[in-house]
């Protein structure tokens, strides 16, 4: 595993993305199985957890808090708030001091811990960015001894652009994948400007870039590749990058054939890493064996030039037109 930089500390350059292990929206995973995932991502070098309140209400990062208490050696956990319905005046309107506050409380026992490595806001309305109230409430509650780190966690280059002008911001979570290219153009150079660690997501476009998908795969009904395929209960960009089941695939086949060998995984997060800006990608994993898969990222050589620049010309002409959502 290689680690970068961010703010002081080395994190594993490929972190890992736990929504998976809330049993919400990607299917069932026992606790038992969820444990063996950390402990083999940890077990290779990883340190680097991402996890959110509304996994599971609270499932994800319980389990994590179990995990922590198995192991001696450092792993920084980054959670989010912000999209929980239960606060007394609902979403989108829980965004006062007290009600963040609850959340990031309600996040440290979750995990059993006292102070969260990195707070982020999640996906939260753009107008609350752009007001900046709720930077100085993570400002406060950092003062507070709560949080050490704070970013945000965005759906689109536009409000990516807003929060990169908030002082003290640690981090930025956003898609950035094959299906998402257009991102480093607009958003990296200022992040690197600003001294912004950039959290890379859904790498693998919900598992369309994984190259094991074809137009008869299906998805469990718990599943958001099942319900969210369009946009039906969020962000379709959250739900294989925005784009269309079946054109997906066709797409990603293209992309395979454009990689050195078969590991188009391993490929992808690679293309990824390629960009020094990026500080960290998450993919997730609701099996030991993807846990694995998505290191051997790590131990790839740079992808050349020449592959660089064909599938950005194939994103430019077949892909970019295609995305759905808001990005």
């Amino acid at each position: 595993m290689n680690y970068r930089d961010f703010k002081g500390t080395a994190i594993a350059e490929v972190g890992l993305g736990t929504w998976q292990l809330g049993s919400a929206d990607w299917g069932d995973i026992k606790e038992a199985d969820a444990l063996n995932i950390l402990k083999a991502y940890t077990d290779a070098g990883g340190n680097f957890l991402d996890t959110a309140d509304v996994y599971g209400m609270g499932v994800s990062e319980t389990v994590i808090g179990k995990f922590l208490k198995t192991i001696e050696h450092p792993v920084y956990v980054a959670t989010k708030l912000g999209r929980r319905g239960d606060e007394p005046n609902g979403w989108p309107q829980n965004f006062t001091y007290d009600a963040m506050k609850r959340q990031v409380e309600d996040s440290l026992k979750h995990l059993d811990i006292p102070r969260l490595f990195l707070e982020q806001l999640h996906c939260i309305p753009t107008e609350e960015m752009r007001s900046g109230k709720v930077f100085d409430h993570l400002r406060q509650l950092q003062d507070q001894g709560l949080i050490s780190h704070f970013g945000v966690s965005v759906e689109t280059s536009e409000e990516a652009l807003i929060c990169l002008e908030q002082e003290g911001l640690a981090s930025l979570q956003i898609i950035f994948n094959l299906f998402r290219q257009h991102v480093a153009d607009k958003v990296f150079a200022k992040a690197a400007e600003r001294g912004v660690a950039v959290i890379a997501r859904v790498p693998l476009a919900s598992g369309l870039l994984s190259g094991r998908f074809n137009a008869h795969t299906q998805f469990a009904q718990n599943d958001h590749r099942n319900y969210n395929a369009n946009g039906e209960a969020f962000n379709t960009g959250e739900t294989f990058s925005g784009i269309e089941f079946n054109e997906g695939v066709k797409l990603a086949d293209k992309i395979r054939r454009m990689f050195p060998d078969e590991r188009m995984p391993q490929w992808a997060i690679r293309w990824i890493l390629d960009h020094p800006e990026v500080t960290t990608v998450i993919p997730g994993a609701s099996k030991v064996a993807q846990v694995n898969s998505n290191i051997e990222a790590s131990k790839l050589p740079h992808l050349s030039k020449e592959t660089h620049q064909q599938l950005r010309e194939l994103y430019d002409v077949e892909i970019y037109d295609k995305i759905r959502g808001h990005f």
